[in-house]
């Protein structure tokens, strides 16, 4: 990426549960952002944002940006950001001293997804099920797994586009069958209140495996890694079960939205993509009593960019 080339260089970051990711983007108003390399380090071996932003400003070769633009798994709301999935917590009026930068924007990590969903170009996405009708204008929900469940609004019309960021992957979990039932009645137990970012995550899977198969699950690593080869039935069976939720709940989204689309993003979802067409996942989208015709006719696509949240800071920072 030259310098030379675009207006300005900032510094972009996609903060996760699990992964901090940042990189340089070089930004115009009247076109695509353009991504440098991409930095990807582990939450957890990190005490706060300010100590992970130092290690990826100390790879930058030539001057730092002055400013930047973060995707935070969090609300954006209040003088104290606490992340939802990992210990980090930031005060905004302080964070762009803390990093030495000018100016930091900070806005919610699948409302990233949104911006990017918005702006990228058509091979950034994946057709899934339903017409084979590009998400390009209209009203269109935005989800995905991975250490949490991520969810955005976005509105495209003639005058340019509108993000919602949500936190719709805390709404009630809605079970469906005698097993999600007992799914309800375990998690009950576990957590007290069960959101269905608690099935339809990273650590969901596990969840979903002990309450099919009786006995603990494998690490996570291990767990998502038989399912997704088909090594174990049990397994299997859960991931299974976790795409049928998917589908499920990506259409009472889209119902609550009043979506003319319905993209799916997050970790997780390039991951089981290839399993998606032979689950039960398009049947459990238009399983909506009396709107299942018009659920059919909702288009399913995935965001296959590899750095989502790093290109939706970028383009959010000049919309």
């Amino acid at each position: 990426m030259a310098n030379g080339s675009h207006a300005e260089i900032i510094a972009v970051a996609d903060i996760g549960g699990t992964h901090a990711r940042f990189a340089l983007a070089g930004i115009d108003r009247d076109s695509r952002p353009e991504l440098g390399d991409a930095v990807v380090l582990r939450t957890a071996d990190y005490p706060d944002l300010a100590s992970a932003y130092k290690t990826f400003a100390d790879k930058i070769e030539g001057a730092r940006p002055r400013r930047a633009s973060f995707a935070l798994a969090c609300p954006i709301r209040g003088e104290t950001l606490k992340f939802t999935n990992n210990p980090w917590t930031l005060r905004p009026k302080t964070l762009a001293a803390e990093l030495g930068l000018d100016e930091v924007r900070l806005l919610n990590d699948f409302g990233a997804v949104a911006h990017a969903a918005a702006k990228a170009d058509p091979s950034s996405f994946s057709h899934v099920f339903g017409p084979d009708r590009p998400p390009r204008s209209g009203v269109i929900s935005i989800l995905g797994p991975g250490t949490g469940l991520g969810v955005a609004q976005l509105i495209i019309g003639a005058d340019g586009h509108r993000v919602v960021e949500t936190e719709g992957g805390h709404i009630d979990f809605a079970p469906r069958d005698a097993f999600e039932d007992d799914l309800l009645a375990r998690l009950r137990e576990k957590f007290g209140r069960v959101s269905i970012e608690r099935i339809l995550s990273g650590p969901g899977l596990a969840e979903i495996f002990s309450a099919h198969s009786g006995v603990e699950a494998p690490d996570a690593p291990t767990l998502w890694a038989a399912a997704i080869a088909g090594t174990d039935a049990f397994a299997r069976a859960a991931l299974q079960k976790f795409c049928s939720c998917l589908g499920a709940v990506a259409g009472d989204l889209a119902l609550v939205h009043g979506a003319e689309a319905v993209i799916l993003a997050g970790g997780l979802a390039p991951r089981i993509a290839p399993l998606l067409g032979a689950s039960a996942f398009a049947n459990s989208f238009v399983a909506k009593g009396r709107y299942r015709e018009m659920m059919a006719n909702i288009p399913v696509w995935m965001i296959v960019h590899p750095q989502p949240g790093l290109f939706g800071a970028a383009a959010a920072f000049r919309p």
